[in-house]
């Protein structure tokens, strides 16, 4: 992965051909020009399709013969998802295809004819310009076992939420028609709650019944934490119920259909996470950091989803600009601002490493001990929220240690160099 700005502005010389594309959903604009800005020729106009993709490069060919370059660069503004066929059928062909960043497009579009007019043909020249001032990066684009990874966790990520959707369904169901149910079961996802819901979810299904009764239709699904004190308590609860009595027959059908939803996304997401699982274990490293007290499968494996292969990133730093963890200042003159994280970069993995650093400060004695650390030092301690965020720093060099060194996790090493190191080991 190639970040430095002097690197990238070598790479673009007298004998580059710059092609700056903008995408769009069914057909893509391209304009060609070299190093120093001069435009080649008409732009081009070619569909999303296999074919448009064979008149680019057929276009660019002749441009490259025509203008004695030696060497194509592509380039496009990562728009959704639409530029992801090109640029894995360019890198097919041997290609080089890089990006640039769409607020840079945005904000650079105004430069030659100060007008903020938007098209196609306007927006692919400024691409252009930007690759020729060396203002991109190198996409990510995954392949093999990380390919796969990346859309099994974006599946997770979206059954995840669609099981969070019918769960909070069901809860409103209950609090509509029962909400004396959660005065019996403090958990609706527990086995007795769901029982009683699958049979007689609505207090006018209960009134009619006996405590023996309720309790004998419990037993052949229950076994164990129902009683005839519970099913009395249930009874009870459900003949001086406030729950609404009307539309119950649909509201009954609804419930049935929230319930088969959410065992359906539940052993989905179970299912799933087994083949995650198995597909981590592939990786070079991934036993070692799941070795981790307090990192679980799931975090490693979103971890390789977004970051991809380790091996191709030669310093830590990389991890933590991806993950929009880098910090911007904001100062002038005398007046000094609060310094942020930036958020540039893929939130995915930001929010991934932020979870699973709260349960590493509570069970891991490292990170523990960094996190007192952080809060107590005598010069400038840092707030809580801000020591999480300096410790998911210090995990992605973690991980980017192991990834390349396939060792084991030493917490020892982390707190070198830390002033009363073995008093902060005791607290």
């Amino acid at each position: 992965m190639n970040y430095n700005q002097n690197k990238k502005l070598m790479q673009i010389t007298p004998n580059t051909l710059v092609i700056g594309i903008d995408i769009a959903k069914d057909k893509h604009v391209a304009r060609a020009q070299d190093d120093r800005g001069v435009e080649f020729g008409k732009r081009l106009i070619f569909e999303n399709r296999i074919h448009g993709f064979q008149s680019l490069l057929d276009w660019a060919e002749r441009h490259k013969k025509q203008n004695k370059k030696n060497y194509i660069l592509f380039g496009v503004e990562p728009t959704g998802h639409y530029w992801l066929n090109l640029a894995y059928f360019l890198k097919a062909k041997g290609y080089d295809i890089v990006v640039v960043n769409p607020m840079h497009v945005k904000k650079s579009k105004e430069l030659d004819d100060n007008s903020p007019t938007k098209n196609d043909t306007k927006d692919a020249k400024v691409i252009a310009q930007l690759i020729k001032d060396g203002r991109y990066s190198v996409p990510n684009l995954l392949d093999g076992i990380y390919a796969e990874l990346r859309e099994g966790v974006k599946l997770r990520d979206q059954l995840t939420q669609q099981l969070m959707i019918t769960e909070g369904r069901i809860q409103n169901n209950i609090q509509r028609y029962f909400p004396e149910f959660f005065d019996v079961f403090k958990d609706w996802e527990g086995k007795a709650a769901l029982c009683t819901l699958k049979l007689f979810p609505f207090p006018s299904q209960i009134t009619n019944l006996t405590p023996e009764e309720v309790l004998a239709k419990w037993k052949p699904h229950v076994q164990r934490g129902v009683g005839i004190k519970r099913a009395t308590k249930l009874v009870e609860k459900a003949q001086k119920s406030i729950g609404m009595k009307v539309g119950i027959q649909f509201a009954e059908q609804e419930m049935q259909c929230l319930l088969e939803q959410y065992t359906l996304y539940k052993n989905q997401i179970e299912k799933l996470d087994q083949e995650i699982e198995l597909l981590v274990n592939q990786i070079p490293g991934a036993e070692e950091m799941m070795n981790i007290q307090g990192l679980g499968t799931i975090t490693v494996a979103l971890f390789f989803a977004e970051v991809g292969d380790i091996t191709k990133y030669s310093h830590p730093q990389q991890l933590v600009n991806l993950a929009g963890l880098s910090l911007r200042e904001h100062s002038s003159g005398k007046f000094k601002g609060q310094t942020r994280i930036s958020k540039r970069g893929r939130s995915r993995l930001r929010r991934a490493l932020y979870l699973a650093i709260r349960p590493l400060v509570a069970h891991n004695a490292t990170f523990k001990t960094l996190h007192h650390y952080y809060t107590n030092r005598p010069e400038r301690p840092l707030k809580k929220q801000q020591s999480l965020i300096a410790l998911c720093c210090k995990l992605l060099r973690v991980l980017f240690v192991i990834g390349n060194k396939q060792c084991e996790f030493d917490g020892s090493k982390l707190l070198q160099g830390l002033p009363q190191v073995d008093a902060l080991q005791v607290a």
